[in-house]
């Protein structure tokens, strides 16, 4: 299901009083096409994006710019309390929202016809996004058989790595008070925690936590899942392992090395380092727990711990806050925190075919990749969140302190609010004037650091943190993007035969981290064995014809 912020009768009705009222109106107060709207009037657009949780009412101080200047207002709905079944309710009803970012689930309604093509309309009066997009307008075509363009935004197609997310990190006190430690591997990282509880048993009254991570739903693939691949030097393919030369995939839990990784979390359970609360917790207790200062480890993505991150810092326990960390497994792999993708294509938004309002959908969407658009959504307003001084754009100091400690300056301000999954540059794009498109350069970047951060960073002689993970130039560029954003057939066996498989691991990986270790290699080969019994190997097949069709859709192989 998905939130409406009217019910059905009540749209009738504005609409009936809506007629009443253009009928005793007068001709002089009516738009020249007839329409009988002001030309004061905004246009509202409804727009469901599948990645909220709650509501956004679209009038904070960027929304209202952006409705000055467009003439727009966006009616925003999101899935009910992370309910997955709002696109197919959508298409069973035949009821769509002007706009809609459906994430995996577009295929399902191009399939539906529930969205349009938008070819012909990016070449008719597309100019942003063609000036945007320029060569990498291929990786937005749908597939090999179908290859029309259904979908635009989500991903920057610029992009720079100037900071790293999603693997394990750890608190700056644990490198202080040990002296500074390397921590390259698992091994490294499982004695810094052990190491530091030995000293401090508890912080502030309460038991010290070693690791904690969030398998309770589905996090369990960003905070369990994830971290294993990363930890075997495995670019972010989502399930996939894939070779990124061949385009050869693997469901990435059938890769023998990463047993080891799991069966390490097994083992940091049995000698009580790994939270005991990891997989039945909720993310409101995570949160509150790493808010308090207690938990030394996490393996996770800033966007899903940021709130207790800033909480930290707004509490003044700078020291308290996470360092991210290279870790692997053993050090002939190499870390691929920061892995250029290259412009990720697939998911987006799209326009539905029961828009009456199609043409100014996507005029507002080609106004979103336009250098105005994109100076007002990443920076805020002139005068009011930056200051242009010598040329350069710069944040008012209060905005800059507000971005490091308050979890709601987005939403109060609405900066930032709308990059994601709009159209967008990317943070490494620069506009016309040479400033970059992004407050997030690497100079702005070190520049929001705390002082415990930098004292840190001096310690171990850098100057940020992703000085000591292999550099983006050292990875390459991925010539099959990331898998994670491809769009797997509706009612294909790769998506039956994936989503089980995704609901088994995840339960009996679980189990098997949980249980003994002396049961650990038995538990193992029972999930292989099962993962063959639900014909793995098929869908090994079909993924890798999806990359590899991909790969030549994009001209990379």
């Amino acid at each position: 299901m998905f939130t409406r912020k009217w019910p059905l009768w009540s749209l009738m009705f504005v609409l009936l009083v809506g007629i009443t009222l253009a009928g005793c109106s007068s001709d002089s107060d009516k738009k020249a096409d007839g329409s009988g709207k002001s030309a004061d009037e905004p246009l509202t657009l409804t727009f469901f994006n599948a990645d909220l949780t709650s509501d956004v009412s679209f009038d904070d101080p960027v929304a209202k710019e952006i409705t000055k200047r467009t003439g727009v207002v966006l009616d925003i709905e999101h899935p009910v309390g992370g309910d997955e079944q709002a696109i197919p309710l959508m298409i069973a009803s035949g009821e769509y929202p002007d706009m809609i970012y459906a994430k995996g689930d577009i295929g399902k309604l191009i399939e539906a016809g529930g969205v349009i093509k938008l070819d012909d309309l990016i070449e008719e009066k597309g100019d942003n996004l063609k000036k945007m997009y320029g060569d990498q307008i291929d990786r937005l075509r749908n597939s090999i058989d179908d290859p029309s363009i259904y979908t635009v935004g989500t991903y920057g197609v610029e992009n720079a790595y100037w900071k790293t997310s999603g693997t394990m990190s750890i608190q700056l006190d644990v490198l202080r008070e040990l002296g500074y430690p390397e921590i390259k591997t698992v091994d490294d990282y499982e004695k810094a925690l052990k190491d530091y509880i030995a000293k401090h048993p508890e912080v502030d009254g309460q038991k010290t936590i070693g690791l904690s991570l969030l398998g309770s739903d589905w996090r369990w693939l960003i905070t369990v899942g994830n971290p294993a691949g990363f930890a075997l030097g495995l670019p972010d393919d989502g399930q996939w392992a894939i070779n990124d030369e061949t385009g050869e995939a693997k469901y990435k839990f059938m890769v023998p090395e990463i047993k080891e990784y799991f069966k390490w979390l097994n083992h940091m359970n049995d000698i009580g380092l790994l939270d005991p609360e990891s997989f039945t917790q909720t993310h409101d207790t995570y949160i509150s727990k790493l808010s308090s200062g207690r938990v030394l480890g996490i393996a996770d993505q800033d966007w899903n711990f940021q709130d207790a991150d800033k909480a930290l810092k707004a509490d003044g326990k700078e020291w308290r806050t996470y360092a991210p960390l290279p870790v692997t497994l053993d050090e002939s792999y190499k870390s691929q925190g920061l892995k250029d993708y290259g412009f990720a294509g697939g998911w987006g938004i799209s326009i539905s075919s029961t828009s009456e309002h199609q043409e100014e959908a996507f005029e507002f969407l080609d106004w979103m990749a336009s250098e105005e658009a994109q100076i007002l959504v990443n920076w805020g307003i002139e005068g009011v969140n930056y200051d242009v001084v010598d040329g350069k754009r710069v944040l008012k100091d209060e905005d800059k302190e507000q971005r490091k400690t308050d979890a709601k300056y987005p939403e109060k301000t609405g900066v930032g609010h709308y990059i994601y999954p709009f159209p967008q540059w990317g943070n490494g794009a620069v506009d016309s004037t040479g400033n970059p498109i992004s407050p997030d350069t690497q100079d702005d970047i070190i520049a929001t650091y705390t002082d415990v951060e930098k004292e840190v960073l001096n310690e171990y002689g850098m100057e940020s943190w992703i000085d000591w993970f292999p550099s983006t130039e050292e990875l390459g560029i991925s010539k099959h993007g990331s898998a994670s954003n491809y769009t797997i057939p509706n009612n294909s066996d790769l998506q039956t035969i994936q989503q089980k498989a995704d609901d088994f691991v995840e339960q009996k990986i679980t189990q098997a981290i949980l249980g003994k270790p002396a049961d650990f290699d038995k538990a193992w080969d029972e999930i292989q064995a099962k993962l063959i019994e639900m014909e793995i190997e098929k869908a090994n097949a079909e993924m890798t014809k999806i990359t590899q069709d991909t790969m030549k859709l994009w001209g990379t192989k």
